[in-house]
């Protein structure tokens, strides 16, 4: 288990003077830099590294990260959850990089009455409690599912064949495909499925082939993502292939190769920001992001997961800002209350992604304007206008 305690320069001086100043915020940070959910679980660091370099404090309070690699592994992710808020005393998680990960450190957040921002989409009616202590930065499913759904209507598809994971994830696309094909007219005729740590997708690429879909529809994540496009291609399938947002990723355009061009996906706007018009409301938050991760990573962001741990670190300064005027102090479960009060109450903090508004009954923040659909050309994401 690795275990980062401060950032930069600044994080060490938060060390050395919070205790004889203002107590610190803690920010328990648990994220997959190794197993199979490292080429996303990564960039989630990156991201909170520019996070931290362009806001280290709110109201002259010090913010402090403590980060955890569960390892792509679920029970890891809950001990690390238990640890942070037992242990460490954090005032807020933030994590991880899969959605199994992210429901076990979920159990603890309610159970513990600590805050937290989940950084994959959760199933419906996750954590619906009366008093909500986590809310979900990144576009659900459902939304970025019905985007590519539109595309393949307009293109005249009328049958599509699944291959996803064979977990939540799995199931969080499968049900919003189903939901939205249903809407289009289109038929869903495959249900295959693999797990994340397999090598070969064989069986399930020829069952896809055997029934002659118009499209096929991806429902990996990350590098494991690029299995079924291998496989695929391997055999001789030429019709168009589509994603979700989970397929934006380097390391997927590295592994797909020439078997990835061409997919179709949804995604946020920070992907092709360049390519946006001004008038896009994430804009100049997109383009503020990407130049905070180049100066703290001293390279450009190629993805779109980093960007959402920066988004998830604006809702978090935004919220903490309004938890501390209510004169709780950080580290005691009055500040706790307050900001868990403070998230679900945010209204109109732009990000890279999406702008974002939360709401007691909802744990998903955004709307259409987090949503463009891309396609990979000559191993770069154009968007589709």
């Amino acid at each position: 288990m690795k275990k980062i305690m401060v950032w930069g320069l600044a994080a060490v001086l938060s060390i050395l003077v919070g205790s004889a100043a203002k107590a610190e915020i803690k920010i328990g940070f648990i994220t997959s830099l190794s197993g199979p959910g490292a080429s996303i679980g990564i960039p989630y660091s990156k991201g909170l590294k520019a996070a931290f370099a362009y806001i280290s404090e709110v109201s002259g309070e010090k913010l402090r990260i403590i980060e955890l690699d569960e390892a792509s592994d679920t029970s890891a992710a809950a001990r690390d959850a238990r640890k942070l808020v037992d242990e460490d005393k954090v005032d807020v998680l933030i994590g991880t990089s899969g959605v199994p990960g992210s429901l076990a450190m979920i159990q603890v957040a309610v159970e513990q009455k600590t805050p937290m921002i989940g950084l994959t989409p959760l199933p419906p009616g996750t954590a619906g409690d009366p008093t909500p202590w986590v809310i979900s930065i990144p576009q659900p499913p459902s939304l970025m599912v019905e985007a590519v759904v539109e595309y393949m209507k307009a293109k005249g598809i009328k049958t599509v064949a699944y291959i996803g994971f064979s977990d939540s994830w799995g199931d969080l696309v499968y049900n919003s495909l189903i939901a939205a094909a249903k809407k289009a007219d289109i038929e869903v005729v495959t249900n295959e499925r693999y797990a994340r740590p397999d090598t070969s997708v064989t069986g399930q690429a020829l069952k896809i082939i055997a029934v002659h879909p118009d499209a096929v529809m991806d429902g990996g994540s990350g590098t494991p993502g690029a299995l079924p496009l291998l496989a695929l291609t391997e055999r001789g399938y030429k019709g168009p292939i589509f994603g979700s947002h989970a397929l934006i990723n380097a390391d997927f355009v590295r592994v797909g190769g020439k078997a990835a061009e061409g997919i179709i996906c949804p995604t946020g706007p920070v992907v092709v920001a360049e390519q946006l018009p001004d008038s896009a409301p994430t804009k100049k938050a997109a383009l503020a992001f990407r130049a905070a991760y180049e100066e703290a990573n001293g390279a450009a962001a190629t993805d779109a997961f980093s960007s959402y741990a920066f988004d998830a670190w604006l809702v978090l300064a935004d919220a903490a800002k309004r938890a501390l005027a209510t004169k709780a102090k950080p580290g005691t479960q009055d500040f706790r209350n307050a900001l868990r009060e403070a998230l679900v109450t945010t209204e109109n903090v732009v990000g890279a992604h999406a702008v974002y508004n939360f709401t007691p009954a909802s744990r998903s923040g955004v709307d259409s304007r987090a949503r463009v659909v891309v396609q990979l050309e000559n191993g770069k994401w154009t968007l589709i206008k």
